[in-house]
């Protein structure tokens, strides 16, 4: 069955003559008419009686009439949905980072978003886990790394900086002590960086993987650490040792699942993480001085 000649039946129902019709849908009469027949045949029953120049509904039309006014409603509320859907962005986005970025970075500027679509909910799930996102658990995702497969729409954010620290309270340069990742994250560029520049002397007094622990107990002197400086440089309690540029850099990608990307809200999530990322870019990358240098990723030595 042909909405169209739905459509034409309700507004012949409704005007009586194939002359108001024709003109409330902008076509001849001779093909309002043409359509009628060709639909009431097709149903094997008259929708209408014609007589002086005027179409009066059958009982069966009557009935139809009703059927075809709800699905008339129905239509109009699909096509408004589509045209609000179009103005507002509403609805739930998931979006999964590492523990650090969501509480170090994303809330503090999250009230950006939600004043330009108060009517959007983001969930931020604190894993690393590429999974997530494969399996369509998360709609984007923000990593440290690019994966080298999935299907995914990747685009790189920044160029974050990470720069040793240490407490403010001692004597710059004194402390020969680190604290550093758990295990099963050494293999991070900053992890070894550290284990090439740690020397002799010097020693792993404790090991986390959060970086609010690490954080505090570089603050309370227990040894230096690696931090991003996004991080580190917001911590009164902390200083880079020594002052100076990033030792370490490496990019931070986006990562949409293909088919969230049709959705107008994971569109409009994706769009602001890239322009505040970009945004914030000298404070993210942690240069100071040569905030060109901070265009590439590498680890300085």
């Amino acid at each position: 069955m042909n909405w169209d000649d739905l459509r034409m039946f309700v507004v012949l129902a409704r005007e009586k003559t194939l002359a108001a019709a024709s003109r409330r849908l902008g076509v001849d009469q001779t093909t309002v008419a043409r359509r009628l027949y060709a639909f009431e045949e097709s149903l094997g029953t008259a929708l209408f009686e014609r007589g002086e120049g005027r179409w009066r509904l059958t009982p069966f039309g009557l009935r139809t009439l009703e059927r075809a006014e709800r699905i008339e409603e129905d239509v109009a509320g699909i096509v408004r949905g589509a045209e609000v859907e179009a103005d507002a962005v509403s609805g739930l986005v998931r979006l999964t980072c590492v523990a650090a970025m969501s509480s170090e970075y994303l809330v503090h500027h999250l009230p950006d978003l939600y004043a330009r679509h108060p009517d959007l909910v983001v969930d931020l799930v604190d894993t690393d886990e590429n999974l997530n996102i494969a399996r369509h658990e998360a709609d984007l995702a923000i990593r440290g790394s690019r994966p080298m497969r999935g299907d995914f729409i990747v685009r790189k954010l920044a160029v974050i900086g990470l720069a040793v620290y240490e407490s403010a309270r001692i004597e710059m340069g004194t402390d020969r002590d680190w604290v550093a990742y758990n295990d099963d994250l050494m293999q991070l560029p900053e992890m070894k960086w550290l284990e090439s520049h740690m020397g002799e002397d010097g020693r792993i007094r404790l090991r986390n993987s959060g970086m609010g622990t690490l954080c505090g107990a570089i603050a309370s002197g227990i040894g230096r650490g690696i931090l991003p400086c996004f991080i580190g440089d917001a911590h009164g309690e902390l200083r880079r040792s020594p002052p100076g540029d990033p030792v370490v850099s490496r990019d931070s990608w986006l990562l949409i699942h293909r088919e969230a990307r049709e959705s107008a809200r994971v569109t409009v999530v994706a769009n602001w993480l890239v322009e505040r990322f970009s945004t914030d870019a000298r404070l993210l990358s942690g240069f100071r001085d040569s905030p060109n240098e901070a265009q590439s990723s590498s680890t300085r030595r």
